[in-house]
């Protein structure tokens, strides 16, 4: 029988195989893939309690943002409802300034109308005694005058009685 070259490749082969068997070389190797399954399965383990933990994170800050959006909208609304309030208050002030301001007003007018009809009144009066002043004064002098106020004087006897 001859050996050649694959023969010897094929014992050193069986050789090389069986010196890893005597030694536990196999077990060296499953110990190693079964820690770096463990290593994996942990990983994967940690990466799912992550993302859940962020999956309730991310629910949480929805929850926060729609209560807080809510709360935004409930602000403006309360703003909008102060401030319309508001406007109606100003403008019923300002239709109250203005009907003071009116009465305030038309009550000087009425003054001034009444101090002008009082003050046309006393000049007329005047005019009409300094008329009168003058015309009596005219008509009067001599014995008419006097016999005018001998008549008075005995008419305000028969006046007082």
């Amino acid at each position: 029988m001859e050996f050649d070259a694959e023969f010897f490749v094929l014992l050193g082969f069986l050789v090389f195989v069986g010196v890893l068997v005597y030694f536990g070389a196999h077990r060296i190797v499953l110990k190693a893939l079964d820690a770096r399954g463990e290593a994996i399965a942990a990983e994967l383990a940690q990466a799912a309690k992550l993302r859940d933990e962020a999956t309730a994170l991310l629910a949480s800050f929805e929850k926060k943002t729609a209560e807080a959006e809510a709360n935004a909208a409930a602000i403006v609304a309360e703003a909008r409802a102060q401030a319309e309030q508001l406007a109606i208050e100003a403008a019923e002030r300002l239709k109250e300034f203005i009907a003071r301001r009116t009465k305030q007003a038309e009550d000087k007018i009425a003054l001034a109308e009444a101090q002008a009809t009082a003050e046309v009144r006393a000049a007329a009066a005047d005019h009409a005694a300094k008329a009168a002043e003058i015309v009596l004064t005219d008509q009067m002098h001599g014995p008419a005058g006097a016999d005018l106020v001998g008549r008075e004087i005995g008419d305000l006897k028969n006046r007082l009685s």
